[in-house]
């Protein structure tokens, strides 16, 4: 299930044209001796660079304590790791905590895929 998922959301890229897909990044909120965020690194680091949706969504690391002002949060972020979809620095998704490697992966694709779509809606105006 999880390959076939993979497998739609690469082609779903692959059949956009450039200027109409979302300039998306990972942000993963980690902390020093958090032992959630060293199972993701063991698990997931050093593949998510070659995954589908690190391509869609490049991973960029921050430290809890450093969260750039700059980014537009729904909420405080509190557990580490928390993973935050971002486009232009405004928050579209987020994973709090890591439930593992094959929830992540499907919790990060519906977040990606939604991101994605919302990017090629229709944009209706009101006259």
């Amino acid at each position: 299930m999880l390959r076939i998922a993979a497998l739609a959301l690469g082609l779903f890229m692959a059949f956009q044209p450039v200027a109409a897909r979302a300039t998306l990044e990972l942000v993963m909120v980690e902390q020093a001796g958090c032992p959630w965020c060293a199972r993701w690194n063991a698990d997931i680091g050093p593949i998510y660079p070659k995954s589908e949706e690190g391509a869609a969504a490049p991973l960029r690391r921050i430290d809890i304590g450093d969260l750039p002002g700059g980014l537009e949060l729904d909420g405080k972020v509190v557990f580490t790791p928390t993973f935050l979809l971002v486009d232009d620095g405004r928050e579209l998704g987020r994973i709090e905590g890591y439930p593992g490697e094959e929830f992540f992966w499907g919790l990060l694709m519906r977040l990606i895929e939604g991101a994605l779509s919302a990017t090629l809606a229709p944009q209706t105006t009101n006259r």
